[in-house]
């Protein structure tokens, strides 16, 4: 196999809008064959460079709606927004950049299945004459549960560990430690949109804290790119068919408002994406079909509102019992 840390210029590029297409195809695959439904394509074209394929399921045996997008994305970014996007460029430089990757969410028919989101991507700064500047990878995944069900949380959780932990047993502590503080909205009191798994951003090979080569951060990154396979699957197929109430529904809508909220507000890719001109539609893939907000309400102790609130407060979910 190719080394990506051996290629340069074009063919960098070309391997990495590769290895978004086959995580796409393969994502795509994964929830077709969980759903019995199929996906549908839109593809778009950026005003400046670029474009992306949008494929949304909706209205599913298993899935009211899911969507897995992949942008692939370049053009001139003025200095002042690649510094806002965290990179590192010389002063007076006006970067090109390159961006590909991605992005998933699902949001399931029914209130026991959880909702999940992941989203991995490469982003690259150069200056006019394609000499790279700054390089790094994003991403990561996390699961919202509807219901108070603490063993999928626990199942999450073990198997990002595992995976991680094959890569350096530093990466999950400290990449789920970013989640947890990441997808929290500061204006609902730090409330946590779930029960988090794994973030990370602006890695860079060969730097702190973990110091991993381009190949192997490429290999960690793909490897969570892949990961619902053996972290989220397995709950939709044991949660599927459990029966619900009209209360459980209502608590689910209650969930979705809270997620709105977080992606719109607070959400970086979601932020990125309008702000570059993406298709909105694809950037609002996330949005979930239905929501509802309702008065404010303290959750009944010892109800199931109570128990859900209870797991939105961060642990150690993977060293259970």
């Amino acid at each position: 196999m190719t080394s990506i840390g051996s290629l340069v210029g074009t063919r960098r590029r070309d391997a990495m809008a590769a290895w978004s297409a086959m995580l796409q195809d393969e994502i795509t695959t994964l929830f077709e064959g969980l759903d019995g439904g199929r996906f549908t394509e839109a593809t778009w074209d950026r005003q400046g460079g670029g474009g992306g394929r949008s494929r949304l399921l909706t209205e599913g045996d298993v899935f009211e709606k899911a969507g897995v997008n992949r942008a692939l994305v370049e053009g001139i970014l003025p200095a002042e927004a690649a510094a806002r996007l965290g990179g590192n460029i010389p002063a007076g430089t006006t970067p090109h950049f390159f961006a590909t990757g991605v992005s998933v969410v699902v949001h399931p028919r029914s209130p026991m299945v959880p909702t999940t989101h992941l989203n991995v991507r490469y982003f690259e700064l150069t200056d006019a004459d394609g000499t790279r500047l700054d390089a790094w990878y994003g991403g990561g995944t996390d699961l919202t549960p509807m219901h108070p069900f603490a063993d999928d949380a626990r199942h999450f959780h073990r198997v990002l560990k595992a995976r991680s932990d094959a890569h350096d047993p530093r990466l999950y502590p400290a990449y789920k430690a970013w989640c947890d503080e990441y997808f929290r909205s500061p204006h609902r009191a730090n409330e946590a949109r779930g029960v988090g798994g794994v973030f990370f951003d602006h890695l860079r090979p060969s730097e702190p804290p973990f110091g991993l080569s381009t190949d192997g951060l490429h290999a960690y990154v793909t490897e969570m790119g892949r990961v619902l396979g053996e972290a989220y699957a397995p709950i939709v197929r044991r949660r599927r068919a459990t029966p619900y109430t009209g209360r459980d529904i209502a608590l689910q809508l209650h969930r979705r408002a809270r997620y709105v909220e977080f992606n719109l507000l607070h959400d970086r890719g979601t932020l990125f994406g309008l702000q570059t001109g993406a298709r909105t539609e694809s950037v609002l893939m996330s949005m979930p079909p239905m929501a509802a907000w309702a008065p404010a309400e303290a959750a009944t102790p010892g109800s199931i509102e109570a128990a859900l609130d209870a797991m939105l407060v961060p642990r150690d979910w993977a060293s259970e019992a």
